[in-house]
């Protein structure tokens, strides 16, 4: 199994992480970033930079390869989608905007991470 597929998921993940307004996800995300030493990192003006970091994660992952797969499509989806997280969550701050978003990302990803079908192993006409 190839393991490429799998460097769009944190993309995805860190999309789908409210905007730190969650009372009950705070205890959560303090007790995973203090783990790691990155409680800092739980603040509003460094939320931005991560989810960009973590996009820019996946959109590294559909670009790789992307001849050899399905082409430039599923890398394109992905960079609308990306725009569409960005903006939906930071700048109009709508969970319609960011799901949708989310969603384009997963469809990306799994469009990308799709078999090809292999049609020069059968003789034409078959």
């Amino acid at each position: 199994m190839r393991t490429d597929r799998w460097a769009t998921i944190p993309g995805v993940g860190v999309a789908l992480l409210p905007k730190l307004v969650c009372p009950l996800c705070w205890p959560a995300y303090a007790a995973i970033a203090s783990t790691l030493g990155l409680g800092f990192l739980i603040r509003a003006q460094y939320l931005f930079a991560i989810t960009a970091a973590f996009l820019l994660l996946a959109l590294a992952a559909l670009r790789y390869r992307a001849r050899l797969r399905h082409g430039y499509w599923p890398a394109l989806l992905g960079l609308a989608s990306s725009i569409v997280i960005l903006v939906g969550k930071f700048a109009i701050d709508s969970h319609m905007a960011l799901y949708c978003g989310v969603g384009m990302l997963m469809g990306a990803s799994v469009w990308n991470a799709w078999p090809q079908s292999n049609r020069s192993c059968c003789p034409q006409g078959r």
